[in-house]
Protein backbone atom coordinates (compact mmCIF):
# COMPACT_ATOMS: atom_id res chain seq x y z
CA UNK A 1 0.00 0.00 0.00
CA UNK A 2 2.92 2.50 0.80
CA UNK A 3 4.65 1.33 -2.67
CA UNK A 4 1.11 2.69 -4.64
CA UNK A 5 0.77 5.62 -2.11
CA UNK A 6 4.57 6.86 -2.78
CA UNK A 7 3.75 6.59 -6.92
CA UNK A 8 0.55 8.46 -6.90
CA UNK A 9 2.85 11.21 -5.20
CA UNK A 10 5.57 10.81 -7.82
CA UNK A 11 3.31 10.81 -10.49
CA UNK A 12 1.01 13.95 -9.36
CA UNK A 13 3.47 16.64 -10.41
CA UNK A 14 3.67 14.86 -13.68
CA UNK A 15 -0.03 14.88 -14.11
CA UNK A 16 -0.40 18.33 -13.09
CA UNK A 17 2.15 19.56 -15.67
CA UNK A 18 0.44 17.48 -18.53
CA UNK A 19 -2.78 19.56 -17.37
CA UNK A 20 -1.08 22.62 -17.28
CA UNK A 21 -0.07 21.47 -20.81
CA UNK A 22 -3.42 20.82 -22.42
CA UNK A 23 -5.56 23.52 -20.30
CA UNK A 24 -6.68 25.94 -22.76
CA UNK A 25 -8.21 28.31 -20.47
CA UNK A 26 -4.52 29.45 -20.52
CA UNK A 27 -4.01 31.62 -22.96
CA UNK A 28 -1.82 30.66 -25.72
CA UNK A 29 0.24 32.69 -28.55
CA UNK A 30 3.49 30.54 -29.19
CA UNK A 31 2.88 28.00 -32.06
CA UNK A 32 4.79 25.31 -33.20
CA UNK A 33 5.20 25.14 -36.76
CA UNK A 34 6.06 22.33 -39.30
CA UNK A 35 5.74 21.07 -42.93
CA UNK A 36 6.69 18.81 -45.51
CA UNK A 37 6.44 19.08 -49.44
CA UNK A 38 8.03 20.22 -52.59
CA UNK A 39 10.53 22.83 -53.90
CA UNK A 40 10.93 23.97 -57.54
CA UNK A 41 13.26 25.36 -59.65
CA UNK A 42 13.42 28.16 -61.76
CA UNK A 43 16.56 28.70 -64.02
CA UNK A 44 18.47 27.89 -66.42
CA UNK A 45 18.33 24.26 -66.17
CA UNK A 46 14.69 24.42 -65.63
CA UNK A 47 12.16 23.26 -68.61
CA UNK A 48 9.64 26.49 -69.90
CA UNK A 49 6.17 25.07 -68.61
CA UNK A 50 7.16 22.83 -65.72
CA UNK A 51 5.54 24.51 -62.54
CA UNK A 52 5.78 22.10 -59.90
CA UNK A 53 8.58 19.95 -58.85
CA UNK A 54 8.59 17.13 -56.66
CA UNK A 55 11.94 17.43 -54.74
CA UNK A 56 11.35 17.23 -50.74
CA UNK A 57 11.19 19.79 -48.08
CA UNK A 58 11.01 19.72 -44.60
CA UNK A 59 10.27 23.06 -42.41
CA UNK A 60 10.26 23.59 -38.51
CA UNK A 61 10.15 26.75 -36.71
CA UNK A 62 7.91 28.82 -34.47
CA UNK A 63 5.18 31.69 -34.61
CA UNK A 64 4.32 34.25 -32.15
CA UNK A 65 0.96 36.28 -32.44
CA UNK A 66 0.94 40.00 -31.21
CA UNK A 67 -2.71 41.25 -32.74
CA UNK A 68 -5.36 39.54 -33.32
CA UNK A 69 -4.45 40.08 -37.40
CA UNK A 70 -0.33 39.55 -36.87
CA UNK A 71 1.98 37.01 -36.02
CA UNK A 72 5.68 36.79 -36.41
CA UNK A 73 7.67 33.06 -37.81
CA UNK A 74 11.06 31.82 -37.64
CA UNK A 75 12.02 29.09 -39.43
CA UNK A 76 14.64 26.67 -40.62
CA UNK A 77 13.64 25.00 -43.86
CA UNK A 78 16.01 22.21 -45.79
CA UNK A 79 15.07 21.80 -49.55
CA UNK A 80 15.86 19.70 -52.70
CA UNK A 81 16.53 21.69 -56.07
CA UNK A 82 17.60 19.75 -59.26
CA UNK A 83 17.66 20.41 -62.97
CA UNK A 84 19.25 18.36 -65.88
CA UNK A 85 19.32 19.12 -69.34
CA UNK A 86 18.97 15.39 -70.49
CA UNK A 87 15.02 15.75 -69.41
CA UNK A 88 14.69 19.03 -71.97
CA UNK A 89 12.94 18.58 -74.99
CA UNK A 90 15.03 21.49 -76.09
CA UNK A 91 18.02 20.40 -79.08
CA UNK A 92 20.28 22.87 -77.83
CA UNK A 93 19.87 22.04 -73.84
CA UNK A 94 20.63 18.32 -74.42
CA UNK A 95 24.02 19.33 -76.41
CA UNK A 96 24.97 21.58 -73.76
CA UNK A 97 24.25 18.43 -71.39
CA UNK A 98 24.40 20.46 -67.55
CA UNK A 99 23.06 19.31 -64.51
CA UNK A 100 23.09 20.19 -61.11
CA UNK A 101 21.43 18.38 -58.00
CA UNK A 102 21.38 20.68 -54.52
CA UNK A 103 20.59 20.22 -50.41
CA UNK A 104 20.07 23.56 -49.25
CA UNK A 105 19.35 25.21 -45.98
CA UNK A 106 17.18 28.53 -45.51
CA UNK A 107 16.68 30.30 -42.58
CA UNK A 108 13.65 32.82 -42.32
CA UNK A 109 11.62 35.26 -40.24
CA UNK A 110 8.33 36.42 -42.20
CA UNK A 111 5.40 38.84 -41.23
CA UNK A 112 2.06 37.01 -41.48
CA UNK A 113 -1.18 38.68 -41.80
CA UNK A 114 -4.59 36.88 -40.94
CA UNK A 115 -7.73 37.55 -43.24
CA UNK A 116 -9.83 37.04 -39.49
CA UNK A 117 -9.06 37.79 -36.28
CA UNK A 118 -7.75 35.58 -33.91
CA UNK A 119 -10.44 35.53 -30.92
CA UNK A 120 -9.96 36.83 -27.45
CA UNK A 121 -8.50 33.36 -26.53
CA UNK A 122 -6.64 30.81 -28.62
CA UNK A 123 -9.09 28.37 -28.93
CA UNK A 124 -11.81 30.68 -30.54
CA UNK A 125 -9.75 31.36 -33.00
CA UNK A 126 -12.11 30.88 -36.57
CA UNK A 127 -12.23 27.35 -38.26
CA UNK A 128 -10.80 28.51 -41.20
CA UNK A 129 -7.91 31.69 -42.12
CA UNK A 130 -6.09 32.56 -45.00
CA UNK A 131 -3.17 34.52 -44.67
CA UNK A 132 -0.52 36.35 -46.72
CA UNK A 133 3.04 36.34 -45.36
CA UNK A 134 6.82 38.09 -46.49
CA UNK A 135 9.73 38.63 -45.01
CA UNK A 136 13.81 38.20 -45.39
CA UNK A 137 15.94 34.69 -44.84
CA UNK A 138 19.08 33.67 -45.79
CA UNK A 139 20.16 30.43 -47.70
CA UNK A 140 22.71 28.32 -47.91
CA UNK A 141 22.86 26.80 -51.17
CA UNK A 142 25.57 23.66 -52.69
CA UNK A 143 25.03 22.92 -56.20
CA UNK A 144 26.53 19.68 -57.37
CA UNK A 145 27.07 17.74 -60.06
CA UNK A 146 28.16 13.84 -61.31
CA UNK A 147 30.87 12.83 -62.92
CA UNK A 148 32.22 9.37 -63.80
CA UNK A 149 30.70 7.93 -60.38
CA UNK A 150 31.90 11.05 -58.65
CA UNK A 151 30.01 13.58 -57.02
CA UNK A 152 31.37 16.95 -56.84
CA UNK A 153 30.41 20.24 -55.46
CA UNK A 154 30.66 22.76 -58.52
CA UNK A 155 30.60 26.16 -56.30
CA UNK A 156 34.46 25.65 -55.74
CA UNK A 157 35.43 24.26 -59.27
CA UNK A 158 34.74 27.60 -60.49
CA UNK A 159 33.19 26.60 -63.81
CA UNK A 160 32.35 30.01 -65.00
CA UNK A 161 35.65 31.56 -63.71
CA UNK A 162 33.21 33.46 -60.94
CA UNK A 163 33.71 32.97 -57.23
CA UNK A 164 29.84 32.82 -55.72
CA UNK A 165 28.91 32.66 -52.04
CA UNK A 166 27.46 29.88 -51.00
CA UNK A 167 24.98 32.03 -48.39
CA UNK A 168 23.07 34.41 -50.24
CA UNK A 169 19.56 36.64 -49.16
CA UNK A 170 16.36 35.59 -49.65
CA UNK A 171 12.82 37.14 -50.02
CA UNK A 172 10.27 34.86 -49.23
CA UNK A 173 6.57 36.10 -49.59
CA UNK A 174 3.05 33.87 -50.85
CA UNK A 175 -0.17 32.69 -49.36
CA UNK A 176 -1.65 30.15 -47.48
CA UNK A 177 -4.61 28.85 -45.55
CA UNK A 178 -4.92 26.90 -42.01
CA UNK A 179 -7.68 24.67 -40.99
CA UNK A 180 -8.37 24.04 -37.12
CA UNK A 181 -8.78 20.38 -35.99
CA UNK A 182 -9.33 21.09 -32.06
CA UNK A 183 -8.30 23.49 -29.98
CA UNK A 184 -4.76 22.87 -29.92
CA UNK A 185 -3.88 21.76 -33.93
CA UNK A 186 -4.18 24.15 -36.87
CA UNK A 187 -3.35 21.89 -40.43
CA UNK A 188 -3.16 23.92 -43.87
CA UNK A 189 -1.46 24.34 -47.12
CA UNK A 190 0.96 27.17 -48.08
CA UNK A 191 2.93 27.77 -51.26
CA UNK A 192 5.74 30.61 -50.98
CA UNK A 193 7.66 32.23 -53.81
CA UNK A 194 11.69 32.62 -53.13
CA UNK A 195 13.18 35.66 -54.51
CA UNK A 196 17.12 35.30 -54.77
CA UNK A 197 20.00 37.52 -55.86
CA UNK A 198 21.85 34.93 -57.59
CA UNK A 199 22.34 33.08 -60.62
CA UNK A 200 24.01 30.57 -59.97
CA UNK A 201 21.44 28.04 -57.64
CA UNK A 202 22.52 25.88 -60.23
CA UNK A 203 25.97 27.20 -61.12
CA UNK A 204 25.17 28.10 -64.47
CA UNK A 205 24.58 31.85 -65.48
CA UNK A 206 26.93 33.29 -68.39
CA UNK A 207 29.40 32.14 -70.96
CA UNK A 208 32.11 29.58 -71.55
CA UNK A 209 35.54 30.58 -70.10
CA UNK A 210 39.37 30.18 -71.72
CA UNK A 211 39.67 26.80 -69.99
CA UNK A 212 43.57 26.78 -70.74
CA UNK A 213 46.10 25.14 -68.31
CA UNK A 214 42.59 23.98 -66.16
CA UNK A 215 42.43 20.76 -64.28
CA UNK A 216 40.64 18.24 -66.48
CA UNK A 217 37.64 17.61 -63.63
CA UNK A 218 37.21 21.36 -63.48
CA UNK A 219 37.11 21.50 -67.32
CA UNK A 220 34.74 18.81 -67.70
CA UNK A 221 32.25 19.87 -65.10
CA UNK A 222 32.29 22.91 -66.93
CA UNK A 223 31.88 21.79 -70.57
CA UNK A 224 29.70 18.25 -70.47
CA UNK A 225 28.38 18.93 -74.34
CA UNK A 226 28.94 15.36 -76.36
CA UNK A 227 30.51 15.41 -79.52
CA UNK A 228 31.74 19.10 -79.45
CA UNK A 229 32.97 21.84 -77.54
CA UNK A 230 32.29 24.93 -76.45
CA UNK A 231 34.49 27.75 -77.21
CA UNK A 232 35.42 30.88 -75.29
CA UNK A 233 32.46 33.02 -75.11
CA UNK A 234 30.03 30.92 -76.34
CA UNK A 235 26.64 30.95 -74.43
CA UNK A 236 26.47 28.62 -71.38
CA UNK A 237 23.77 30.15 -69.30
CA UNK A 238 21.27 33.55 -69.21
CA UNK A 239 22.56 36.46 -66.72
CA UNK A 240 19.07 38.14 -67.40
CA UNK A 241 17.21 36.79 -65.04
CA UNK A 242 17.94 35.53 -61.43
CA UNK A 243 17.21 31.70 -60.73
CA UNK A 244 14.53 31.21 -57.92
CA UNK A 245 12.83 28.76 -55.94
CA UNK A 246 9.10 28.08 -54.64
CA UNK A 247 7.81 25.47 -52.08
CA UNK A 248 4.41 24.13 -51.25
CA UNK A 249 3.75 22.56 -48.44
CA UNK A 250 1.03 20.89 -46.17
CA UNK A 251 1.64 22.53 -42.44
CA UNK A 252 1.14 21.52 -39.18
CA UNK A 253 0.65 24.10 -36.19
CA UNK A 254 0.07 23.68 -32.54
CA UNK A 255 -0.39 25.84 -29.93
CA UNK A 256 2.03 25.85 -26.88
CA UNK A 257 2.08 27.25 -23.40
CA UNK A 258 3.63 30.51 -22.98
CA UNK A 259 6.01 28.87 -20.51
CA UNK A 260 7.07 26.27 -23.20
CA UNK A 261 10.78 27.54 -23.95
CA UNK A 262 11.70 29.16 -20.45
CA UNK A 263 9.78 26.43 -18.02
CA UNK A 264 9.46 27.23 -14.24
CA UNK A 265 12.79 29.80 -14.73
CA UNK A 266 10.63 32.47 -13.63
CA UNK A 267 9.13 31.08 -10.50
CA UNK A 268 13.14 29.53 -10.13
CA UNK A 269 14.42 33.36 -10.23
CA UNK A 270 11.41 34.63 -7.69
CA UNK A 271 12.60 32.70 -5.06
CA UNK A 272 16.03 33.50 -5.31
CA UNK A 273 14.94 36.69 -5.06
CA UNK A 274 12.54 35.62 -2.04
CA UNK A 275 15.85 34.06 -0.23
CA UNK A 276 18.06 37.12 -0.88
CA UNK A 277 15.56 39.16 0.91
CA UNK A 278 15.08 37.07 3.96
CA UNK A 279 18.80 36.92 4.35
Amino acid sequence: MKKVICCILLLFPLLAGAQSFYNFQRQRSLILTGGIGTASYFGDLKDPGELIDVKPTFSIGLRQHFTPHISIRSELTVFTLKGNDKSSEDAARQKRNLSFKATNFELNVVGMFDLFPRGRYFYQRPGINFYGLAGIGVMYMNPKAELDGETYALQPMRTENVKYARVQPVIPYGIGARFKVNPFLNVGIEGVWRLTFTDYLDDVSTVHQDKTGWDPIRAELSDRSEGMVYGPGSIRGDSKDKDNYYILQLRVNYYLPNNFLFGNSQNKLMNVKRKAYKR
